[in-house]
Formats: structure tokens, C-alpha cells, sequence
């Protein structure tokens, strides 16, 4: 995969869903590459912590302070699902990694996990197979898009719009292997 493709997706597709992503907060042991794309975005304040220790890192997070987490890792562990669901404000997202969604049982076991605290979670695609998961309280990836935010956004060398919304498309199968799991 070309390394733009990554801070790009986990990025931008998490700030142009979140109506107002003024608080950002970059669990990310490889903060240089998010930090890059992120710094788009003159209105968002981001804080980082390391991805070693997420537990740690969490729990000294104040509640309901941050608009959008990305995790550069992931996590099926009920006690940092449960401090991320407590630092998210009301309308709070979360973008993370995930296994392969080949590896259904691990997912479906993260997903009942992350149903507990999220109204909506959706895999999406990068390339190569690569899949990302965001799970929000309030927006949806693809109805709640913003648009001219997206379009006014420069430079990218792969991430658009049209990219944005298309990396949600899912085959019949994966559709079917995750039927009353993934919530959309």
C-alpha cells in the first residue's frame, strides 16, 4: 500500500464525518504520518498519547473532552472500549484498526464490544484489503459527509469525496458474515 493512503483515510474520513471536530485526540505510536494530514485542520486541537498503554493513556483523559479519537492500533480489551466511550463527547467517533474482516469472529467479538457504547459502525476500505473501523455515536460516514469540507481539503494524493464514500461499499459476503453486527 502507498503510505499516503493510510494517514489519509484515517484521517480525513473521520474529520469530514464529525459535524465540528474542534478536539482530536491520536492514540499513535507513528504520530508523524497522522500528524501530517491532521495539521489540514486549523480549528482542531490534537493530542497525542502512545498506543503502548492504552489503558493508561485513557484513563487520565478528561470525560467527554474529545470530538474524534484516532487509534492507530486496536483494541477488543472491555476497559479501554469503556474509557474511549467516557473521553468521546455525546457525538464522538473513533476510527481504529481492526483484524481482517476474513477473521470474522475476532471482529464480531470487537463489534459486540464497541454495540455497547456506538449507534453506528462501519468498516471501511483502503487498499490492498486493508480495512479501518469507525464507529460513531451520532454521524454517519456516508449520509452525514461534509462535503464542502471534503471537496475544499488540498493536496491529497489519494482521498476524495468519491473515495470517502466508496470505501464503505462491502461485498455480499462480508455483508452476510456480519448481518446484525455491523450497524449502519
Amino acid at each position: 500500500m502507498k503510505i499516503f493512503i493510510y494517514p489519509e483515510m484515517m484521517v480525513h474520513v473521520a474529520l469530514c464525518t464529525h459535524k465540528l471536530p474542534t478536539s482530536v485526540l491520536l492514540a499513535s505510536d507513528n504520530r508523524a504520518l497522522l500528524l501530517g494530514e491532521l495539521s489540514r485542520y486549523r480549528e482542531s486541537a490534537v493530542t497525542s498519547v502512545g498506543s503502548a498503554n492504552l489503558l493508561e493513556s485513557f484513563r487520565n483523559a478528561e470525560d467527554k473532552s474529545v470530538d474524534v479519537l484516532l487509534l492507530d492500533n486496536t483494541t477488543d480489551d472491555s476497559a479501554v472500549i469503556a474509557h474511549i466511550n467516557r473521553v468521546l463527547k455525546e457525538d464522538g467517533l473513533v476510527v481504529m484498526q481492526h483484524p481482517s474482516l476474513d477473521e470474522v469472529e475476532a471482529n464480531t467479538s470487537l463489534m459486540q464490544i464497541l454495540g455497547n457504547y456506538f449507534k453506528i459502525i462501519m468498516p471501511y476500505h483502503l487498499e490492498n484489503g486493508t480495512t479501518l473501523l469507525l464507529c460513531s455515536k451520532e454521524y454517519h460516514p456516508t449520509a452525514d459527509i461534509i462535503l464542502q469540507r471534503s471537496d475544499l481539503l488540498e493536496g491529497h494524493s489519494y482521498y476524495n469525496c468519491d473515495v470517502h464514500v466508496a470505501s464503505f461499499a462491502m461485498p455480499q459476503y462480508i455483508r452476510k458474515n456480519y448481518l446484525g453486527i455491523i450497524r449502519n
